[in-house]
């Protein structure tokens, strides 16, 4: 802010300047008292850069993604709110996108695309934009759904597992969210994948457990996120037979101090009578039949009584006599 009152800026001024990651708009300088013959000095001086029609850095050489997410939505002028990708990475659930900034205007406004800006038109925008985050923003659940338009289950379940696990969504409100999107697309697998996160799958490869191995199989239903010792909790606990299935994906059970907290919970599982079997993502996504033929056999071992059933893939181990 210093920099800005430097520069002749009023304290008003610089604090907005401050708040939209060094930018100001000409109608703002305007308003803070610079003519225009003042602020093409600055450009042509290098002291501004312009970096949209009417959108100006103060402090050349800043390019990283917050700069650039409120110069769209500057350049594009109010209302205006990021969506799709861009909403994502804002509230943390998305890598930086590659392309262009997303912004949605309400249906019937001006404001058209331009080299790093892509605008949508929505005539729901207002009632889906959140009322204070900034920079302006869908709310979570809104990009969550936009993300998940047309994705594959394995990433709408991680998404949406994403979302609720950093606190930002419930299911319940993506819920109420899809219900005020009749038109969405993929709506079946959303709402599959709502009600997978809503019985405790975390990721998508507990997704696969559960939908590829147990339920195609017919193996009987564990409990999902069942608290083990201490704060621990298990992805799917059998109670009748004793048996833990602990689904490890890629998050979580990385490195020699996650194979060390695994095996510490494993024995005070098995101290307790409980046989801990752990299964990854290959088992669950490459040969889940196989998979399922192998906990039969250790269900049986335990005391399972349960007829399991081929799943419909072809030449299921189920089918080959693997299990009988």
């Amino acid at each position: 802010m210093r920099d800005a009152r430097r520069e002749g800026v009023d304290r008003l001024l610089a604090a907005r300047i401050a708040g939209q990651a060094g930018l100001l708009t000409r109608a703002q300088a305007h308003g803070g008292g610079f003519t225009d013959d003042a602020i093409a000095w600055r450009v042509a001086s290098g002291r501004w850069l312009a970096v949209h029609p009417g959108v100006y850095l103060t402090m050349p050489g800043r390019d990283d993604w917050e700069m650039r997410a409120v110069a769209a939505l500057l350049c594009v002028g109010a209302p205006a709110a990021l969506c799709g990708p861009s909403a994502g990475h804002a509230w943390g659930l998305v890598s930086e996108p590659t392309g262009g900034v997303t912004v949605v205007v309400p249906a019937g406004r001006r404001g058209t695309s331009r080299p790093g800006i892509e605008v949508t038109r929505s005539r729901h925008m207002l009632e889906r934009v959140h009322p204070s985050a900034w920079p302006h923003r869908v709310t979570a659940e809104h990009a969550v759904l936009d993300l998940a338009g047309g994705r594959p289950m394995d990433r709408i379940v991680g998404l949406v597992a994403r979302a609720c696990q950093k606190g930002l969504v419930s299911t319940q409100s993506l819920a109420a969210a899809l219900d005020s999107r009749p038109g969405q697309a993929h709506r079946r697998l959303l709402l599959e994948g709502l009600t997978g996160v809503g019985l405790g799958v975390e990721s998508p490869a507990e997704w696969r457990y559960v939908h590829d191995v147990e339920r195609a199989h017919g193996l009987p239903e564990a409990r999902r996120q069942d608290p083990g010792t201490g704060s621990t909790r298990r992805d799917n606990a059998y109670d009748e037979v004793r048996l833990i299935v602990e689904v490890d994906g890629r998050l979580g059970h990385e490195g020699w101090v996650g194979r060390q907290r695994d095996g510490r919970r494993d024995r005070a599982s098995a101290r307790e009578g409980w046989l801990t079997v752990r299964v990854f993502w290959p088992d669950v996504a490459l040969t889940p039949c196989e998979l399922a033929a192998e906990l039969v056999d250790i269900l049986r071992a335990r005391g399972w009584r349960g007829i399991p059933r081929p799943c419909r893939r072809p030449g299921c181990a189920l089918v080959r006599g693997i299990v009988v």
